[in-house]
């Protein structure tokens, strides 16, 4: 499979207060963003995460109501995945794979969308996903994300050294282009992607990171985003060791690797420039 053009995407726009993202008080609204990719190969579409559906912009009532409140979706149609690929000229059908660092509200809410698509994914976060064990699971997934029965191929984790990660590198269909690097600690199962360009590598470190600046130095992201990493981890420790190693990848690989996280408009503002 050989990649030739990457589509950086939106889908999913929210405006929590200013004060809690950096910036500005509880009156003005700040923007996160749902950081996707729509890679075009010579074996069709691949999606990387999906944001928020169809359904969820029609019936919004059915995502929890914490993120309705604290989060402020704009649910727009225009925004979803599908609208996206058929505003670029594609089919629908044309995305035979998508590949997801979790299964988050706002990461798999595509997912019913595309149901004859087969759903790349860590067998840990597959699980925790069905079974929702835990009071936070059970507030974090969206039951309705996968009642179509989605194609899934679970992965563990072992493969091949990434950068000093174990990353599973031969995703099924998908060959070497396309990486999952689990980044275990925001979810039982959060995984990052990484993506050859032919230039270098992407890596969508997820919901693993959540601004721009904790590339550098975590002090330096806003309070408002530090306290939810902490009220919605599964693994402080983890999280935090991910956090670590990604910051060390970043200093010492920034010319071959290009990080970025799921919810920064900068970053998404920076790859669409």
């Amino acid at each position: 499979m050989a990649i030739t053009r990457i589509h950086h995407l939106n889908c999913g726009t929210m405006c929590p207060a200013a004060m809690l993202v950096g910036g500005g008080g509880w009156g003005e609204r700040g923007t996160l963003v749902c950081h996707c990719l729509l890679l075009e190969t010579d074996h069709g579409l691949v999606l990387v995460d999906s944001g928020f559906g169809t359904d969820d912009v029609t019936n919004p009532e059915r995502i929890n109501r914490m993120l309705r409140t604290l989060g402020r979706p704009r649910f727009d149609l225009a925004e979803t995945a599908i609208e996206q690929v058929r505003a670029l000229g594609f089919a629908p059908e044309d995305v035979r794979h998508i590949v997801v660092t979790h299964l988050d509200i706002d990461h798999a809410g595509g997912l019913p969308d595309f149901p004859w698509a087969t759903v790349h994914i860590h067998h840990a976060e597959r699980s925790a996903a069905l079974l929702r064990q835990s009071f936070g699971e059970r507030q974090r997934y969206v039951p309705a994300h996968f009642a179509h029965g989605p194609r899934w191929r679970t992965y563990r984790e072992s493969g091949d050294d990434w950068f000093g990660f174990a990353a599973v590198r031969e995703l099924e269909g998908l060959a070497g282009d396309v990486a999952l690097v689990p980044l275990l600690g925001h979810s039982r199962g959060h995984a990052g992607i990484a993506v050859d360009t032919g230039d270098g590598w992407l890596l969508h470190a997820g919901d693993a990171l959540f601004h721009d600046a904790e590339l550098s130095d975590p002090r330096q992201c806003p309070a408002g985003l530090r306290l939810f990493q902490e009220m919605v981890q599964f693994d402080r420790k983890a999280r935090l060791a991910n956090a670590d190693r990604l910051r060390t990848l970043h200093a010492e690989r920034a010319g071959e690797v290009t990080i970025f996280c799921a919810h920064d408009p900068t970053q998404l503002a920076r790859a669409q420039s």
